[in-house]
């Protein structure tokens, strides 16, 4: 049987068409002897007139189901409209062979003969087309998987009837929160309360659980997620419901749950506004373009509309990379120019500043990673706060308008090298405003950027993926989470905001215990934790100790003086500045220490330019020799 299914649903189109006119052909003429026989009780043979309207049946039939489309619908996808279409047809069907049947004035025609007629060819061609839909859509395959779709909608609706053509789901129920209509049928499936979901799993051997809900709000997503992570079934996602609307929803697009949906919170939106006016018609250059935040700013940055976007990068890979994905973007919308070179070179920035016209620039170039800076210090402070001063010197020689940092909760009382360089990096460019006028800096400070790269949760797949276990520092360590497209609105959204000099930071909610968001990984991706409690569990989780420089909380906020900005999640903090004439000195003084690889003079330097430095560990460059 598979054969001739596999033969059927691969032959042409217009084959299938013709199947199906001759079948219908065939089936008319059926229904007119058995209407006859079920009236008279006996076989009825045409003759004469009659013979006429035996075969006007399905003359009169064809061209009317052309007309209401039952020959262009596509058999594997009908439904329940299907049904009325159907009806439709055949009544009207119906209606115009009686009036032939009048019209040639046929004797011994009984009148229950044509609503005998009228009810079987209701029954033999909607049963004929949903025959073949379950012929079609027959799956001989024993390793299907049971599914249940949690959102009864319009959205968990189109997906259980797309689930219906496909060889590898079988849809067992759909599970709503709405007790109006749990108990019912739709598309052939019941309608389950969320309490009985344990007992369909367990009879029906429940693997996964569709999420079709979406256009309800992040937190109650959390909260659904958060519920279905507890049964021992893998948990995925519909796409948007953007991309529902635009007819992009296939079994396909099926995912795994994002992450993000953990969170708990709702999506920085910042594109208010198709103009910004540090960006729309201007020259726009990035530093660390290749890299995770630089490249989603490169891409939103397209959006604005650039005269020229200049990307800048260390690493020829990641620009070639880029460049090439922004080509396919653009479409000779904007220039694109790849400039490879260090932010340490101050004379290839200004050379670079001069030759375009720059006229704002985002500096995402820096060294992030606590432990590695932490364990190679002189190059996190070249690289973190000298290259940020070559960058803003050069920002202000060639007269560029806007300077956006992107910073870090790790430089609020930082424990770490890279935290202190990024304090650093902000403490200058204060510094820098306060000596000149041409050049607005700005500094965006913002959380764990999910996804990027060092980021824990890219680790944590992996080591699901391998089996396990999943390595935590320590039980109790919380951190804020954004989206990388978040962080970068947010990044855009404030260099628009500028007036020169602000620290901004975003509402990011509640902070996630990386522990639970462990816990939570496991589950969703159908698999047990295994721990005292449950031994035979999949997946173990290990302490291994806070990292060098790492600490158990972030914070985003030095002071308390902080306001609202024109955007809801979006808040300034206008904290103090050092004199640049002092931090000057400073610079001076760490630059020597730096170059001399003089790690107890550059601790003390720090420590000094920066009061709330407090460095937990004693110095780890693995260069250094105590």
């Amino acid at each position: 049987m598979s054969i001739l299914i596999s033969w059927l649903i691969k032959s042409d189109r217009s084959f299938k068409q013709g199947l199906m006119i001759i079948s219908d052909f065939i089936l008319l003429l059926g229904i007119f002897i058995i209407a006859f026989w079920l009236r008279l009780d006996y076989i009825y043979i045409p003759q004469n007139n009659m013979i006429f309207l035996f075969f006007a049946s399905p003359m009169i039939a064809i061209p009317i189901f052309f007309f209401f489309g039952l020959y262009r619908s596509i058999i594997r996808y009908l439904d329940s409209k299907s049904i009325w279409i159907i009806m439709k047809a055949i009544t009207i069907y119906s209606l115009l062979w009686a009036l032939f049947a009048q019209m040639l004035e046929i004797e011994g025609l009984p009148r229950s003969v044509i609503l005998i007629n009228w009810a079987l060819a209701i029954v033999g061609i909607g049963g004929l087309r949903f025959f073949a839909q379950w012929l079609l859509n027959y799956n001989p395959k024993k390793n299907v998987i049971n599914i249940m779709i949690y959102g009864a909608g319009s959205a968990g609706h189109q997906l259980s009837i797309s689930l219906k053509a496909s060889n590898k789901y079988n849809t067992i129920a759909f599970i709503d929160d709405n007790s109006k209509i749990q108990g019912n049928f739709i598309n052939g499936l019941i309608v389950i309360a969320p309490s009985k979901i344990v007992d369909y799993i367990e009879i029906n051997a429940i693997k996964e659980i569709f999420l079709a809900t979406p256009s309800i709000s992040r937190l109650r997503r959390k909260e659904i997620i958060n519920f279905l992570s507890t049964f021992d079934a893998k948990v995925k996602s519909l796409p948007s419901l953007i991309e529902l609307v635009q007819g992009k929803i296939k079994v396909e697009d099926l995912k795994q749950v994002n992450v993000e949906d953990l969170l708990g919170r709702s999506s920085v939106t910042a594109r208010n506004n198709p103009v910004n006016i540090n960006i729309t018609n201007k020259v726009v250059l990035v530093t660390g373009a290749g890299g995770s935040i630089g490249s989603e700013l490169c891409k939103q940055i397209i959006y604005f509309k650039p005269k020229v976007l200049i990307l800048y990068d260390l690493s020829e890979f990641a620009l070639y990379k880029i460049e090439n994905h922004l080509i396919d973007l653009v479409n000779s919308q904007c220039e694109i120019v790849s400039i490879l070179g260090s932010v340490v070179n101050k004379d290839r920035l200004k050379k670079t500043f001069k030759k375009f016209n720059v006229e704002t620039l985002y500096h995402a170039a820096a060294y992030k990673h606590v432990p590695i800076v932490e364990f190679n210090m002189t190059e996190g402070i070249q690289n973190n706060v000298f290259g940020t001063l070559a960058c803003a010197q050069a920002a202000i020689s060639e007269q560029v308008s806007t300077f956006v940092l992107i910073s870090t909760d790790k430089a609020v009382r930082p424990t770490s090298i890279m935290g202190s360089t990024k304090r650093l990096s902000e403490m200058l460019l204060q510094g820098l405003t306060k000596t000149q006028s041409k050049t607005k800096f700005t500094m965006v400070r913002f959380g764990n950027v999910l996804e990027s790269s060092g980021s824990v949760i890219p680790l944590f797949k992996e080591q699901i993926n391998a089996g396990g276990p999943l390595t935590v520092t320590h039980p109790e360590v919380i951190r804020y989470f954004m989206t990388i497209p978040e962080a970068v609105e947010l990044i855009i959204q404030a260099g628009s905001m500028s007036k020169g000099g602000e620290v901004f930071v975003l509402d990011m909610g509640q902070p996630v215990k990386i522990f639970d968001l462990a816990k939570n990984l496991i589950s969703l991706s159908g698999l047990q934790l295994k721990d005292d409690s449950n031994p035979n569990g999949d997946i173990q989780i290990e302490f291994t100790g806070l990292r060098p420089g790492e600490k158990l909380y972030e914070e985003l906020l030095i002071g308390e003086n902080i306001h609202k900005t024109e955007h809801e999640m979006i808040s300034a903090a206008d904290e103090d500045f050092v004199d640049w004439e002092i931090l000057k000195e400073v610079l001076i003084r760490l630059k020597e220490a730096n170059e001399n690889y003089d790690y107890q003079e550059i601790r003390k330097i720090l420590m000094e330019a920066i009061p709330e430095f407090n460095p937990e560990t004693n110095i780890k460059d693995l260069l250094y020799d105590e």
